[in-house]
């Protein structure tokens, strides 16, 4: 996944359903001899409209909590979509526009307090580590480095086959590699966590060796490929959103016969296109153990 020099302006155009951050704030500076408890976070998705519904397949939401002993304060940091999961995963088809238009930035939210029973009803609430003040505040630094340089959210994982060890040809960017990133900052200044079992989701796409077809100049630009341009966005037309029972039936079948009969798919990835020829299982989600992070330097100051 590619970084950034740094993160654009959004456009207008892109609604968020749900606000971004809203009680979001600047993370504090702590004290050198301040003793940290962080907390691994994880809940369904979209739990506060949906509750367990998304629990039950397993497609859940990762975050991490800290607990200052000096103020007794809490705070929760999570990594998400500026204007929602779909938009991050399916561009807009815009009229008098040629090229599909994103609205797939994602971004670090920090604010203060942990809301315990959304993330304990139907989550995971658990310790994970202490550290010291002076270890957050080398995170903090790093978060703002992250934040700035990783800026598009990815939704899917693209693999060749469902083996373990099978080739990745394309990574997810969201919530969870987040929280893994700064797993391993912690991990790195020094930080050693308790041992315990860390699953995360993973949405996987699978297929076999994905051909580039260009960025959005190249494709849909004036000396572009109009038949390929075409195609991409005849591909993703059935994605938008659906007003009534029936659209949304009729696109399913579309979409069915593009990616499981004709094996078809298109992806976005670092503001390039590329064609996936896809195969079986096509897609699969998948809840799988990742093991915490072993630091590359010795532990200090807690």
């Amino acid at each position: 996944h590619r970084r950034f020099d740094y993160r654009p302006k959004t456009d207008p155009y892109c609604q968020a359903r749900y606000t971004f951050c809203p009680t979001g704030s600047a993370i504090p500076v702590m004290k050198e001899e301040d003793v940290i408890e962080v907390y691994r976070l994880q809940a369904p998705v979209w739990e506060f409209k949906y509750g367990d519904l998304l629990g039950h397949l397993k497609i859940m939401h990762d975050a991490v909590g800290f607990k200052s002993s000096l103020t007794g304060k809490n705070y929760t940091m999570e990594w998400y979509e500026l204007f929602q999961l779909g938009n991050c995963t399916f561009p807009h088809l815009r009229p008098g526009m040629d090229a599909p238009f994103w609205c797939n930035q994602g971004a670090a939210c920090f604010y203060e307090g942990i809301d315990d029973a959304h993330w304990k009803e139907n989550g995971t609430l658990v310790l994970m580590t202490t550290i010291s003040g002076t270890m957050f505040n080398e995170m903090a630094k790093w978060v703002k480095y992250d934040n700035e340089t990783g800026i598009y959210y990815e939704t899917w994982t693209v693999q060749a086959s469902p083996d373990k060890k099978s080739t990745v040809w394309f990574d997810s960017y969201e919530c969870s590699k987040f929280i893994l990133r700064t797993y391993q900052k912690l991990a790195d200044l020094g930080a050693v966590f308790k041992k315990i079992q860390t699953n995360y989701t993973s949405i996987i796409l699978f297929s076999g060796e994905p051909i580039y077809l260009g960025n959005e100049t190249s494709i849909f630009g004036p000396l572009g490929n109009r038949t390929l341009a075409a195609a991409i966005r005849d591909f993703y037309y059935p994605f938008k959103p659906h007003r009534t029972v029936g659209e949304f039936f009729v696109d399913l079948l579309k979409i069915i016969d593009r990616v499981i009969l004709n094996h078809q798919f298109y992806l976005f990835y670092n503001l390039e296109y590329w064609f996936l020829p896809m195969k079986f299982p096509y897609l699969k989600i998948v809840y799988e153990e990742v093991p915490l992070p072993i630091g590359s330097k010795t532990s200090f100051g807690v």
